[in-house]
């Protein structure tokens, strides 16, 4: 990955008397993937048609491959493509016939055909858009949003409401974008999405920027501790645990005890005591951290608050 593409300084954005961005900064790099996470109403959306030249700010700086989204919002729309969180066009208007007129709107543009072939919806180009099934339309408006060739896609909730088949083919796109050399820009509320899929993931939480890293590096600090749970009967002995460095808390609910640790030895300490004591192991299981755990120890929420 190279110089940044997008950089984005002390953004401030109202809506009316709500400061839905409040002095977010970062910078996206060529040809990664960069996340934008938060509960409902963070500004996820906000921020980015700020930087796609849909919405005006009230303050920073925004540069977006050397364009200002406000002074050369033309210029710059002939570079990037957008998919946003709510689209739609005319439910009589055949997809061939939307992807022609959006090609006339660029300078340079891609075959839609092939973009029609690659996101598999080729035998539906004479297809009515109200024919089309939810993950087609999300599919649909990807190709609408690549149609201009761009360098940089922002693609906002990209797969809100998909099954998670579909999901997944969705993802393999996005990972197909950044082979191509591409920069991908996307907001999404699915934290499994993020950690596949992102090379850094910037949290919002109240308009302001919580955090920002590679997913691996915000688990390493926010995670917080590995999990083991595993079944017990009414005769499971607690002290078996005790004198076991690295746990940090034991809690029995239904049944089943959860125990976190912070050393990974402690784990294999944990077994060998429950082997030990003639303890079944019926579904021992260990939870690792994951970006939900991240999202919910710096937010306080739940992801879709």
């Amino acid at each position: 990955m190279g110089e940044s593409v997008v950089v984005v300084k002390n953004l401030v954005k109202h809506h009316g008397k709500v400061k839905a961005v409040d002095g977010i900064s970062f910078a996206v790099k060529r040809g990664e993937i960069f996340g934008i996470v938060g509960p409902n109403g963070a500004g996820k959306t906000t921020t980015i048609e700020c930087i796609a030249a849909m919405q005006v700010f009230d303050s920073g700086v925004i540069d977006v491959l050397g364009f200002d989204p406000v002074k050369e919002s033309f210029s710059l729309k002939q570079r990037i493509g957008l998919q946003q969180q709510e689209s739609e066009i005319p439910d009589r208007l055949r997809l061939q016939e939307a992807m022609i007129l959006f090609s006339s709107f660029y300078t340079s543009v891609l075959d839609w055909k092939v973009l029609l072939k690659q996101l598999d919806l080729w035998d539906k180009k004479d297809a009515f858009y109200s024919d089309l099934s939810g993950g087609q339309k999300k599919r649909f408006f990807v190709a609408m949003a690549l149609i201009g060739d761009p360098e940089v896609v922002f693609l906002d909730e990209l797969t809100s409401g998909l099954d998670p088949q579909a999901r997944r083919s969705v993802w393999e796109l996005v990972k197909d974008l950044r082979n191509q050399g591409r920069t991908v820009v996307i907001s999404t509320h699915y934290m499994d999405e993020a950690e596949i899929l992102c090379d850094r993931v910037a949290v919002i939480h109240h308009g302001k920027l919580a955090a920002l890293d590679s997913p691996s590096e915000l688990i390493s600090l926010y995670g917080g501790y590995t999990r083991v749970r595993f079944d017990i009967s009414d005769r499971f002995d607690q002290s078996i645990m005790s004198g076991i460095d690295g746990i940090e808390s034991m809690a029995i609910e239904n049944r089943v005890c959860t125990i976190e640790v912070s050393e990974r030895h402690a784990v294999v300490e944990i077994v060998k005591s429950l082997d030990a004591s003639d303890h079944g192991l019926a579904s021992f299981r260990i939870e690792v951290p994951t970006l939900e755990d991240v999202f919910l120890n710096i937010t306080g929420r739940e992801v879709r608050d």
